[in-house]
């Protein structure tokens, strides 16, 4: 199973790059269209894999499909930003969590049920496909100039896109970490009971949820470089009382206050490297193959470095990373900077895209 798990994350790290080569083919409507009922469709596959192989092999196409998807959500929602002149990619992360808290209490009553996975996936697929497809009549329908050269199939991630990436690999770190980890953390740790530490991982992600929807005001008034820096704060903050704690209490309002730090961390890093520089799709693929490996990295660096020594051990190398999202949050100010102003309504407005 770890090694099938590992699948998703190769197939999007290597298909990123592709999304920006589709988006100028296609337009960025038809080009989400597509990869939406793709990724969405995808989700039929692995239930139906009658052996290990075919797992790996159906896990690769899902994960390359959500990958794209991905880059192309998130290069619309720079645009869409740019355009308003205000921060919206934290709330547009925050429905990704609200999503995450639905399909899990979705899965939750499906096994609770009893239910074929391969019922309850085709399901799931048939009603996410209808909902991502209309839901992008809605969306911008970007489309190249003339005189716009078409991005490489396959390119390594920009020069601008490496030092945002990394400020990302902690935060994404951090976050694999706390999603992983933290029910364990408390139940062989501080010997809790298996409803209580489940319920601080349920905890963990609310508080993101809730920080990413609410995070645009705070990055509106402050920035991005001050909201990060902020965020790491409080990040150290919570490791520091994750590694600390002889009580549940002191760790779940760790993993609380590591959750709030992080949580608009990895939109400010999309947003950043779509305005980093001429080629904003690839820019964010660079980015997103560098975050998505530091969650193919985080939950067996734990696990590994806990057997090898203790996961108060591993613990203190998350917060040690999250030290890095106050120290190098500064290469986020490229962003701040090209934010445009919005100066005329027309400015603001994001045109009505339907015939």
């Amino acid at each position: 199973m770890g090694l099938a798990l590992a699948f998703p994350a190769l197939g999007a790290s290597l298909a990123m790059s592709l999304a920006g080569r589709i988006s100028h083919t296609f337009g960025a409507r038809n080009a989400l269209r597509g990869l939406i009922a793709l990724w969405t469709l995808s989700l039929t596959l692995p239930s139906l894999a009658p052996n290990l192989a075919t797992l790996c092999l159906a896990l690769f196409v899902y994960g390359a499909s959500a990958g794209m998807a991905d880059v192309a959500m998130n290069a619309l929602g720079v645009e869409v930003e740019n355009r308003l002149g205000r921060s919206i990619m934290s709330g547009l992360h925050g429905m990704w969590s609200a999503g995450a808290l639905v399909g899990s209490a979705a899965g939750t009553l499906a096994a609770h049920l009893g239910a074929d996975a391969r019922l309850h996936h085709l399901l799931a697929a048939a009603v996410l496909t209808v909902l991502g497809v209309g839901a992008c009549a809605w969306v911008l329908d970007l489309q190249p100039t003339e005189d716009e050269e078409p991005p490489p199939r396959f390119a390594l991630p920009p020069k601008s896109a490496l030092l945002i990436g990394a400020i990302g690999f902690c935060a994404v770190f951090a976050e694999g970490a706390s999603l992983d980890w933290s029910a364990v953390y408390l139940r062989d740790r501080l010997q809790t009971s298996a409803g209580l530490a489940a319920a601080c991982t349920t905890g963990f992600t609310l508080t993101m949820a809730v920080a990413r929807i609410a995070g645009d005001k705070v990055v509106d008034r402050y920035g991005s470089v001050r909201t990060v820096r902020a965020g790491g704060v409080l990040a150290v903050l919570g490791g520091l009382l994750i590694v600390v704690s002889r009580q549940p209490a002191l760790a779940m309002a760790g993993f609380a206050l590591m959750g709030l730090g992080i949580a608009v961390v990895v939109p400010l890093c999309f947003a950043a490297a779509g305005r980093s520089g001429p080629n904003p799709s690839q820019a964010i693929a660079g980015v997103a193959t560098i975050t998505y490996t530091s969650g193919l990295v985080a939950p067996s660096a734990i696990g590994g470095l806990a057997q090898a020594t203790s996961l108060v051990v591993s613990f203190g190398l998350v917060t040690l990373l999250a030290c890095g999202l106050a120290a190098f949050a500064g290469v986020l100010r490229a962003g701040d900077r090209d934010r445009p102003t919005v100066s005329r309504p027309s400015d603001a407005a994001v045109p009505d895209p339907r015939p």
